[in-house]
Formats: C-alpha cells, structure tokens, sequence
C-alpha cells in the first residue's frame, strides 16, 4: 500500500462536524486540510449569521474539503439518520450551549451507545461547567476574562478589539488537539472522550508565556514594558499614511536596527534603561514619519532587524514571501483562501 500524500496525515480519520459558526467549522477545516474525512450535518435552512459570516453556501472556505449532509434534528428521521453516521465515525465535533445537544438526543451518553469508541468534541466559549457556561458570548468576552484583552491597549488606554483568529480559532486549534490526542488513546483503549474544549481555557493556556513575562515584570505592572513603552518594540506611521513594525527585542537586533537608521550617538548597550525609552520613542516616530512604507521597506525586511510592515489583507496576499510559501490563494470570485497549516513531508522517500 503506498503511502497517502506526505500533507495527509489525518486520512484514516473520520469526523462528524454539527455545523455551527466560527471555531467548531474552523476545526473541522483544520482537520479536513489534513486528510480528515470530514462530513458536515447542515441545518435544512441556513442561518442568517452563517450567511453573513460563511459567505454563500456553495462557495464557503470552512466547507472546503468536506462532505455536506442536510438533516433536521428536530425531527426522529433526522436524529436517526446522524447516529447512524456517528456510528461509523472516530470523532464528532458539536458548538453549541452545553445540554442542547441532549435535548435533540445527540449527547455524548446516546452516541456512545452507537459509539462506544467515539471522542466528543465539545466547542464553547466559556466550557461544559461553570456560572457562564450557558451565557451567550463571542470572542472578545471570552479574551477579557482571560486577563489578555487587557494587553490590546496601552496602560489607561481602551484595549483594541483584537481579530477573532485570537479567540475563536485558538479555540479551534485547542479542540484539534483535543481530539487527536484523544484518538490516540482511542484506538489503543477502545474507550471514547469527551473533550470540552473552552475558548476561555486554551486562550489562557496560550497566555503561559505571557504569565512568564509578567513574573519579570515586563507587562501588567507599574514599571515601563518593552512591548508597550519601548521605542523597538512597536508599529509606527510612516509618511504615506502606512505602518510597519519593529520588535529588536535583543541586543544584537537593536544594535543592527540602530546602525541601519543611522544612529550612532544611541549606545545599545543601554537598550534596557528605561529612563531613555520616552525621549527615544519621539526619535524613532519622527524618524519613521518621515519616509514612505516602501523606503523602510528596502532598507529593513529580510535583515536582523525584526521588522516587517503591515499589510492589509489583499496586500498580503501579494507579499512575494507569502507568494513564494503559497500560502494566499484568490478564486475567481475574489475570495481569498489560506493554504493548510503545519505543512509535512516524510523524512525521506520510499
């Protein structure tokens, strides 16, 4: 038997995906770019927030690489016909307010009875337990009560509404992991899992090394932090109306970032003396406002500096690095599709 495409590495797995909006789809995408068979039970009637948020249904990126099902669940032929599917598969992936999936009679308890191998996929935004768990909420509430939204914002400034990819696809990613790794188990113990997969809780997760941070004093504290208040760490107007980046959070990439620019009189070696940090954020504002994007562009991107500019979304699609990795696909339509992440090969050929 030959091996399936080195990008494949999910082809023996088989989900069910409950469809609902952002993250439980987004999983499901995640798992089906990677080989996962991948069938989707769809409402009868799309809902008007998956219209607006999914685009129309023939031409929907979180459908791609999937089978579609239409069944009503509110009815007994509709409920049989997907525990008939969930018999034959390793995992299932459901979004919705935690006890609904009961009440249709699709909960973890009736599917294990087809299923008995069955992982459970459970995607919320505040969890299965808890005194919000059957509160409504989207992204942004569920990145505030982590305690990271709080680092959108400068100190005593409104935090930036960050994009959903924060929340709703960390979520998504966290539930993947869950459920592989449950698969795993799975196929060894015959014993399957319910995997509550809380955006609140992997968001906090992905905060560990924020935690690290803070311990040290870098941020949430009343000193000065290196990626608020420092002059290398932090976007910046340019004479065009455009931003770029900079983040030489370490010597050695300060020290090139300021022989670059032509800043001989700033000593590196003084990088981390807070003291100089104001009076060399006006330097480097009035410095970088004084050229277009495309001039610190030449003179910056590919080098030590840390440095890239921001791109809108249709520009990014453009960046020859982007090009190169194809990871920017515009359909005929002018929707823009994203390649598959983490990409594989295998170690060496047949």
């Amino acid at each position: 038997m030959s091996n399936p495409a080195p990008d494949h590495p999910l082809h023996t797995l088989r989900v069910i995906e409950f469809e609902g909006i952002g993250p439980g789809p987004l999983a499901g995408l995640m798992l089906a770019n990677l080989g996962a068979q991948v069938t989707v039970i769809t409402r009868p009637v799309q809902q008007q927030l998956m219209r607006a948020f999914g685009g129309d249904a023939d031409e929907n990126p979180l459908r791609r690489n999937k089978r579609v099902i239409p069944l009503d669940l509110k009815t007994p032929a509709g409920v049989e016909q997907a525990l008939a599917l969930i018999a034959g598969a390793d995992a299932l992936i459901e979004a919705n307010r935690p006890g609904v999936m009961e009440r249709l009679g699709l909960g973890p308890a009736e599917c294990a009875v087809h299923n008995p191998r069955l992982i459970y996929g459970r995607m919320t935004g505040w969890g299965q337990t808890g005194p919000l768990a059957q509160a409504a909420g989207h992204d942004l509430n569920y990145l505030a009560l982590t305690g990271l939204l709080s680092l959108a914002g400068r100190p005593g400034e409104r935090p930036m509404v960050p994009p959903t990819v924060v929340g709703d696809a960390a979520g998504a990613l966290g539930l993947c992991f869950g459920i592989v790794s449950a698969v795993l188990d799975a196929r060894v113990s015959g014993k399957g899992r319910v995997v509550d997969a809380a955006i609140v809780d992997v968001v906090a997760m992905l905060g560990t090394i924020v935690q690290l941070a803070r311990s040290s004093g870098q941020i949430d504290s009343a000193s000065a932090s290196p990626f608020h208040d420092s002059p290398f760490y932090d976007s910046y107007v340019c004479a065009d109306g455009r931003f770029i980046t900079v983040g030489a959070l370490e010597n050695q990439f300060y020290a090139l970032l300021l022989a670059k620019l032509g800043l001989a009189d700033i000593d590196p070696a003084s990088q981390y003396d807070r003291t100089q940090w104001a009076g060399l954020k006006r330097r480097f504002t009035d410095l970088f406002a004084s050229q277009p994007r495309e001039h610190w562009c030449a003179l910056l991107e590919g080098s030590d500096v840390c440095f890239a500019p921001v791109l809108s979304i249709a520009e990014a699609v453009g960046h020859p690095h982007n090009k190169a990795r194809e990871i920017y696909r515009q359909t005929s339509s002018g929707l823009i599709e994203t390649a598959p992440a983490p990409r594989f090969s295998y170690s060496k050929p047949d």
